[in-house]
């Protein structure tokens, strides 16, 4: 399985073409095979400028083994107010007006 990992490289006002590329290259030889790497110029000229490196990498066996099981308590929880949801239909909380008698809801 594989998880969107952000790197952010900060551009200064300052920064000479030279520097930047050698960061970027520094970063391009450190990225994971088949890593599908994205690069995004973010910012304005009030909060500055960012450069975003984006890419895929490899979960931990800590991260599969968090995701695992918080994936199954969270397929429970929606598993259980499916069920409690599915048992509400049938339950008439009040009663028709008029002489017509109880609503019942049949699912």
């Amino acid at each position: 399985m594989s998880r969107r990992v952000k790197e952010i490289v900060d551009v200064g006002d300052s920064l000479s073409i030279d520097e930047l590329i050698e960061k970027l290259s520094e970063i391009r030889d450190t990225l994971p095979p088949d890593s599908e790497a994205e690069l995004r110029l973010r910012g304005d000229e009030v909060f500055g400028h960012r450069i975003t490196i984006s890419y895929l990498r490899a979960q931990t066996a800590e991260e599969a083994e968090l995701e695992r099981r918080y994936g199954e308590a969270t397929r429970e929880a929606k598993e259980r107010e499916l069920a409690r949801l599915q048992a509400e239909l049938g339950v008439v909380c009040y009663a028709a007006p008029g002489k017509r008698g109880k609503l019942r809801i049949v699912a």
